[in-house]
């Protein structure tokens, strides 16, 4: 198991990251989910052995990793821009990290030709790696990191540079690879359709903390805070004032919530729309009506993305007019 235990990171006499603490069991996937600038790759670097932390500890298994240099600390590394050889041949690329090692050639040979069926890039052997397509490079790349077999995969905005499509299917074979090798990862990206599709567990992270800490699901369903919910896009986020008990005023109206705070402060809402104006109400949310004047909308796959006062945005299936004042169902609840 990896943990982290209360690391501090600053840069250019600035905090970076504050008491950073996380594990990483054993065949769990771990996302860092974060905007540009959180300190997300940073992590990585230290775990890596490329960097040090000011303060707080790295341990496998136990033990401190201080004093292990990355070269023996059997991580494999993803990047962005693949990080392949380019003087190397596809075969020579996935083979580096064995050779290193000095396995037996029959062996190099028989894992390698295995790593290229399983990534579908069988008959690429001697092809430089500089003549293959994003997608292919990027398979040489994610065989090359699996070869060695590590301790501990690390990927580091691994698909940033593939268009959709490609991405979407290395996800799927990425996804399967990693529940069938049972090897510990950390998936570092600023993506939440990769973080929720690979991740079974996200660690949100905003101006260096770590605000939220849970599985895709329970991100989805509580976001908590204002900053997971707009970097997720998890509905809209609005500012409030509690006005009296269990109730606080907005430009939308006044909502019946207890948001746990005394009458005068300042809190802010997570306003969604339910699948339904009947859905059963939860303890710490209410259901409500109201009114938007339409400023601008967007078709969207197969509904009109409508934007109103405010800034908030509600889905509906056929389109109003700008001006027009439409009537909705919207689910609202307290963040922290």
């Amino acid at each position: 198991m990896l943990e982290l235990r209360d690391v501090v990171k600053s840069y250019e006499g600035k905090p970076l990251l504050n008491d950073i603490s996380f594990t990483v069991s054993q065949g769990e996937t771990i996302c860092l989910l974060g905007a540009s600038g959180s300190g997300k790759s940073t992590i990585l670097r230290m775990i890596a052995g490329l960097d040090v932390p000011d303060r707080g500890a790295i341990l496998l298994n136990s033990l401190d990793l201080a004093q292990t240099p990355p070269h023996l600390r059997d991580f494999g590394l993803v990047f962005q821009d693949y990080g392949l050889f380019p003087h190397l041949n596809v075969f020579d690329n996935i083979a580096f990290g064995l050779k290193m090692r000095n396995i037996p050639a029959d062996e190099i040979k028989q894992r390698v030709s295995a790593l290229l069926k399983q990534f579908d890039l069988s008959g690429f052997d001697s092809r430089r790696v500089t003549d293959l397509s994003g997608g292919e490079q990027q398979r040489v790349a994610l065989a090359r990191a699996l070869a060695p077999s590590p301790r501990l995969l690390m990927f580091d905005e691994p698909l940033g540079a593939l268009d959709r499509a490609l991405k979407e299917d290395l996800l799927g074979e990425l996804r399967a690879i990693l529940r069938q090798t049972k090897i510990p990862a950390i998936y570092v990206t600023h993506d939440q359709e990769e973080a929720f599709a690979v991740a079974d567990r996200i660690l949100v992270l905003h101006e260096g903390t770590i605000v939220r800490d849970a599985t895709p699901p329970e991100i989805w369903r509580a976001p908590q805070s204002a900053a997971v919910a707009k970097l997720l896009g998890i509905g809209n986020v609005i500012d409030g004032e509690v006005v009296a008990e269990n109730k606080v005023k907005t430009i939308f109206g006044v909502f019946a919530l207890d948001c746990k705070k005394q009458v005068g402060d300042k809190t802010q809402l997570l306003v969604q729309q339910p699948p339904s104006p009947l859905e059963e109400r939860r303890g710490d949310e209410s259901i409500e009506q109201i009114q938007l004047t339409v400023e601008d909308i967007l078709f969207k796959q197969n509904q009109f993305q409508v934007k109103g006062r405010g800034g908030l945005v509600i889905h509906m299936k056929d389109s109003p007019r700008v001006g027009d004042i439409v009537t909705v169902w919207v689910r609202v609840k307290c963040l922290l």
